[in-house]
């Protein structure tokens, strides 16, 4: 029987432009995911100046500025870093749902590898735990996905 066809990225990083849109709402929280990500991608072999960081004001704003990034063709990766701790009231939900869905519009629409970093919990406790300076960050996790799908959709390209 003959073996499915399996397509994976390499763990190398090219010379690749990687931006970052990252919220300053929750500041506390982003910097630290920023933190990450900077580390992994620096890590896999991205140079500092192929970074762009683009600060917007909350999570609702992220995916605009996602979008002209991705219009522009400044980079071959996006990571989305935010932090939206549930409140009192439904807000939450809604900046929560409008900014993955305005990212994963970003992905399909443009092309271009969106990664999703942004922190959707309930205690701010919650939302440190997951910004850590250990693999438990999710800025980190985020800039790792975005590499691996930019090595992904270069094995598809016809």
């Amino acid at each position: 029987m003959a073996e499915p066809e399996v397509i994976e990225a390499d763990a190398r990083a090219g010379d690749w432009r990687i931006g970052v849109v990252a919220s300053r709402y929750n500041r506390q929280v982003v910097e630290r995911l920023i933190a990450g990500c900077l580390r992994t991608l620096i890590g896999r072999g991205i140079r500092a100046d192929r970074i762009t960081i683009v600060r917007v004001p909350g999570a609702f704003e992220i995916p605009l500025a996602a979008k002209a990034l991705a219009d522009r063709r400044v980079a071959d990766a996006i990571v989305t870093l935010g932090a939206i701790v549930r409140g009192e009231t439904r807000h939450f939900d809604f900046i929560a749902a409008e900014c993955a869905r305005g990212v994963a519009g970003v992905a399909t629409a443009a092309g271009v590898p969106v990664s999703f970093g942004v922190l959707t919990v309930d205690t701010i406790d919650q939302a440190l735990d997951r910004s850590g300076d250990d693999e438990s960050n999710k800025g980190s996790e985020a800039a790792a996905a975005a590499l691996e799908m930019i090595g992904i959709l270069r094995k598809l390209a016809p």
